[in-house]
């Protein structure tokens, strides 16, 4: 579904990526894991069209490098940042509204699933976003973005700064969307919850990738995790 193949990126002449390799299949999830720094997000960034890349960059087997963020959100790809990108002075309900992109009842997705899956947000639904708790508010981005019915969505640390039970809830969320066919690039630190729930595991370090594998093998490799990731 998605194939990186040879991928650089650079924040001007600062060169980041370094010749990054891996695919995403229908259905799976993938856990990009590393320490900060280590090229994670700028992956993600580079999907979505939104740093300088070279090499290739492929989804649905058409080439997307050099595609403008809208046209590869347009084609099936769905981003959840970091930095849980509301917009404060609309009520929930609204903010759910514009992250649908015209699909209408062809959509997998109904505010009635987003409230089934965060009841909490159903309490709010008139609630201005710019109030929300922060678990609340990445509960309001993640069904945004999945309002806009896409096949594969990308989701940048999404448990951070969350509560136990909220992690909890959205690794079940997560696991939902694989249960409808969505695969999703989960991008993390925490190793408990992303080596619960992925298929494979990919680590990296210094903007490579230095491991690619199932959770059962990166959890038997100790030298990986002792030297790439925050144990």
């Amino acid at each position: 579904m998605l194939k990186i193949d040879n991928l650089h990126a650079f924040y001007g002449k600062s060169h980041v990526l370094h010749g990054v390799s891996f695919e995403v299949h229908p259905g799976e999830i993938v856990a990009l894991l590393g320490r900060n720094g280590s090229g994670r997000s700028t992956t993600a960034k580079a999907i979505m069209g939104l740093v300088h890349c070279e090499g290739s960059l492929r989804w649905k087997d058409q080439e997307t490098l050099g595609k403008k963020a809208y046209e590869i959100a347009h084609s099936g790809i769905g981003y959840v940042p970091e930095s849980r990108d509301i917009f404060p002075r609309l009520t929930v309900q609204q903010n759910l509204l514009l992250g649908q992109k015209g699909k209408g009842k062809g959509s997998r997705w109904s505010f009635d699933d987003m409230y089934r899956m965060f009841p909490r947000l159903k309490e709010r639904q008139n609630t201005e976003a710019g109030v929300l708790s922060g678990g609340e508010q990445q509960m309001l981005t993640l069904c945004r973005t999945l309002m806009g019915d896409p096949d594969l969505i990308i989701i940048d640390e999404p448990t951070e700064g969350l509560a136990p039970k909220i992690v909890e809830l959205v690794g079940e969320y997560l696991k939902t969307l694989k249960e409808r066919g969505i695969s999703v690039l989960l991008i993390e630190q925490k190793l408990t919850i992303a080596m619960a729930i992925s298929d494979r595991a990919l680590v990296m370090g210094h903007g490579s990738i230095v491991f690619q594998g199932t959770p059962a093998t990166l959890r038997a490799n100790n030298d990986i995790r002792k030297e790439w990731l925050e144990v």
